[in-house]
């Protein structure tokens, strides 16, 4: 029957047609226009079916027309649930405080999260938050806007470029970004650019300052690259010597490989368990005879209970933790050395910093002895060779 919410509302009971015509009563049902549905005849001929309780007295006078008697086998719907619940008041009572703390609850800030950067400390923002009256266990009907509140933070955080909060519920999110303030740059002395390592020159470029190697030229540990006196005939000055020189410089590293290594595995065993949460607290409700691994991986998944737009402070925390076993794994001589060839092209990399490259690469020896590959390798890496050297300190051997 359509519209079976509608009679919810009202009411509906399931009714025993017992003696009487039961062709005459439901041709009288038809022309009165009284909605019976769900009617069906069971094993000893008996007629049951349903209807509305206001049309179920519309009903009784043409029961007593076709002779017929009912017996009512269930009663559904809000007026007998009311009734029921008349009966037990102290439950009724108990639904009627939880629904109406639950609604309260609703309207506390129960959490104010805090995202900054530094030097905007968490402290401070929550500090200046609470003077703006944003604070956890405040009524929300009692905030401002948010705008306006992000406003008055923003006017107590002098080193904050943007403040911005956010309600979502009972949480209230605020986003502090710091002001980028240009950097006050201290005067510099003039400086010669040498090599930190000898090297081949493979690129120079001098922005401020005077050239002193050429590309392709080899060059040893503290040599001048790119002097900071400039002019001649006794006409010169220092500067403080700019630009980019790039070398090839080599590295030898002993790398040593292991033939097995670790690995970690899922077995595959799981546990479930379950919490309530109220606020930052957690009760489990179920899992309690699952036992922990002893070594375990662990996923959660956390959902919040809302009424309409309010997020209430409870909201159920399922965690599944799943089993992993540590596992031997046995390699091929060629595929330690490849492990550790990788590891040591990082590792070099790292150590020559930012732009470096791997040039060639020679294998010096290999051998392997006791479960372990042993590898002597020359790395040829292009990366940055010069720094800043104030020309004060300067010997005179390295001088102009």
């Amino acid at each position: 029957m359509k519209g079976l919410w509608l009679s919810n509302v009202r009411g509906y009971v399931q009714l025993k047609l017992i003696g009487g015509d039961a062709e005459s009563l439901l041709n009288a049902v038809t022309a009165q226009r009284i909605p019976l549905w769900d009617i069906a005849f069971a094993k000893d001929g008996a007629m049951t079916f349903r209807v509305t309780v206001p049309d179920f007295f519309r009903l009784r006078p043409l029961l007593k027309r076709t002779g017929c008697r009912t017996r009512i086998l269930e009663r559904r719907g809000f007026p007998f649930q009311m009734a029921r619940l008349s009966k037990r008041k102290v439950f009724a009572g108990g639904l009627l405080v939880f629904v109406t703390a639950l609604f309260l609850l609703s309207m506390l800030v129960w959490d104010v999260q805090v995202k900054t950067e530094a030097p905007v400390g968490e402290e401070q923002v929550l500090q200046a938050a609470r003077q703006e009256g944003l604070r956890p266990f405040q009524w929300s009907f009692l905030l401002r806007d948010p705008a306006t509140i992000a406003h008055g933070i923003a006017r107590r955080l002098p080193e904050a470029a943007w403040v911005g909060v956010e309600k979502s519920g009972t949480r209230v999110t605020i986003t502090v970004v710091k002001s980028n303030k240009p950097e006050v740059k201290k005067p510099q002395s003039p400086s010669h650019l040498v090599a930190t390592t000898d090297a081949v020159v493979t690129r120079i470029v001098a922005e401020s300052g005077r050239p002193k190697v050429q590309r392709n030229e080899r060059v040893r540990k503290g040599e001048v690259l790119i002097s900071g006196i400039i002019g001649e005939d006794g006409r010169t000055k220092s500067v403080v010597s700019k630009g980019e020189v790039k070398g090839l410089v080599w590295h030898e590293y002993k790398i040593v490989s292991p033939l097995t290594r670790k690995v970690q595995t899922y077995t595959g065993e799981t546990n479930d368990r379950g919490y309530l949460v109220i606020g930052n607290r957690a009760l489990q409700t179920s899992g309690y005879k699952a036992p922990s691994f002893a070594q375990s991986e662990f996923r959660y998944d956390r959902k919040q209970f809302a009424l309409g737009r309010w997020t209430l402070p409870i909201g159920v925390l399922k965690e599944k933790e799943r089993e992993v076993s540590t596992v031997e794994e046995t390699l091929t001589p060629l595929e330690a050395k490849e492990a550790g060839l990788a590891q040591a092209r990082t590792e070099v990399l790292a150590a020559a910093g930012r732009g470096a490259s791997i040039k060639a690469e020679k294998l010096l020896h290999e051998h392997t002895e006791n479960g372990k590959v042993m590898i002597n390798i020359l790395f040829e890496v292009e990366q940055s060779i010069a720094v800043e050297r104030p020309i004060l300190q300067m010997s005179n051997t390295q001088g102009e």
